[in-house]
């Protein structure tokens, strides 16, 4: 069987850079490389402040980083030496031509899959750990079959990642499934008994799954659209329950006793946010529409209409709860970052909240404890979210580097992200905060207002 002792990652984003950095941990013998071509980027990855903030992350890249475990801009090296070619590039919702809004951009796949046939020689095996459309691997494919050469031999594998942001140490060192998915010939199989092989150094074989590229490609699609439904519908309950009386909380623990529906992803909140939901349901949708599957298309596009939906219905009870206006009105907004444990703001709930308040002239004072005051200003600055008035985000938005300082003399608080600090000191609103005024609980666990 092929061994796999050099493993090349492009891309050092939160899929390529912790999961790289877990397998150099778990596997001393395998030497892995991550590059990139943003340099400041790399540089990061070799200082004592990591690029991403993710628990547990720091520990690992420290005790294997010079050791087995580099972070190089060199990327052409890199990809020479490598026996396994990982392939971690951002695919973004395409902003123009077809599909735009909906379909995923994937000239980055393309860019990394031309620069690997160029510069390769011998055996190698090229595996997609971005999220991608249905038989991206088939243009991979066909980019190595038009610039091939004597001396290359190239597999294509599919290896999606099923990472949590805020446990992603935790999801890759005890998964709950590894999926491989490759070719049905002898040739695939050895590729994929490879890849396996490397997983199998702290992962049981039961866990293990390999299925033809295509499977494992649309299993990944599929995975988080159905993880997006799950944060629809019960969002969808939560306003009900707001018009009846009920208590979300209460139904979602009756409902999530049924076994055959379970307990998770059924907390309540401002909607979903991140950067695999809302893209690989939109991109769900185009493929549906494009095998003119118009009905299963429409199915999906309403988990989009929800999470929409219940932003917008949010930031109308913050207005609605200060007497119909917030012009002029100072709102304490807790938590930027799409959820707990994590810097990544991408697709936060937070900066629609946001962009609402503004267009109703509040005056914004925004606390998290890990996202950078330039990555919220340029958050907010978007054409998508400030429109052609850029400007008004330094005259309604103040980013605060302490909470008690955020919600001071606030005419409300409003907590959009559920840190474990915001539970442990909701003291604030007694302390900071006159008592005519009021706490607007956002969180992911609870969507009432109160």
């Amino acid at each position: 069987m092929f061994q796999i002792k050099k493993i090349c990652c492009i891309g050092a984003g939160y899929v390529g850079g912790p999961t790289c950095s877990v397998i150099a941990s778990m596997c001393p013998e395998i030497t892995v490389t991550v590059v990139d071509v943003n340099e400041s980027r790399i540089k990061a990855w070799n200082s004592e402040t990591l690029p991403i903030y993710e628990p547990g992350l720091n520990e690992v890249v420290m005790s294997c980083r010079g050791r087995n475990l580099f972070f190089s801009t060199d990327i052409d090296s890199a990809i020479k030496e490598a026996d396994l070619v990982f392939i971690s590039v951002n695919t973004p919702t395409k902003t123009y031509g077809m599909g735009k809004g909906r379909a995923a951009d994937l000239k980055f796949i393309e860019a990394c899959a031309r620069r690997i046939v160029e510069v390769s020689d011998g055996y190698k095996i090229v595996t997609e750990k971005s999220t991608v459309p249905v038989r991206a691997a088939e243009s991979i494919r066909r980019i190595f079959d038009a610039n091939t050469k004597p001396s290359l031999s190239l597999q294509v594998l599919s290896n999606p990642e099923f990472l949590a942001e805020g446990t992603a140490v935790k999801d890759l060192k005890d998964p709950d499934r590894v999926l491989i998915g490759g070719d049905e010939t002898p040739e695939g199989q050895r590729a994929i008994s490879a890849l396996c092989a490397v997983y199998e150094h702290w992962v049981p074989k039961s866990r293990i799954i390999t299925t033809n590229t295509w499977s494992s490609e649309l299993s990944k699609l599929a995975a988080n659209a159905f993880l997006a439904q799950r944060i629809s519908s019960i969002n969808s309950i939560s306003a009900l329950c707001e018009s009846t009386g009920a208590d979300v909380e209460e139904v979602a623990r009756a409902v999530g006793t049924d076994q055959r529906i379970g307990s998770k992803f059924l907390k309540a909140s401002v909607g979903f946010g991140g950067s695999c939901f809302q893209k690989d349901v939109l991109n769900l949708v185009y493929l549906c529409e494009a095998l003119s599957l118009p009905e299963v298309a429409s199915y999906w596009q309403q988990v989009i209409d929800m999470n929409e939906y219940q932003r917008k219905r949010f930031a109308c009870r913050i207005i609605d709860c200060l007497f119909n206006t917030v012009t002029g009105k100072k709102i304490a907004l807790l938590g930027f970052s799409f959820k707990k444990d994590t810097g990544d703001t991408r697709e936060s709930s937070s900066i629609y909240i946001s962009k609402y308040l503004m267009d109703e002239g509040a005056k914004l004072h925004i606390y998290d404890p890990k996202v950078l005051k330039e990555q919220i200003i340029q958050d907010l600055s978007q054409p998508s979210i400030s429109g052609d008035n850029p400007e008004r985000v330094s005259d309604l938005v103040t980013v605060s580097s302490d909470p008690y300082e955020a919600c001071g003399s606030a005419h409300a608080l409003v907590i959009c992200t559920e840190w474990d600090m915001f539970k442990q000191n909701c003291h604030l609103t007694s302390t900071v905060i006159p008592a005519p005024y009021l706490l607007i609980k956002c969180i992911a666990n609870n969507a009432l207002l109160s």
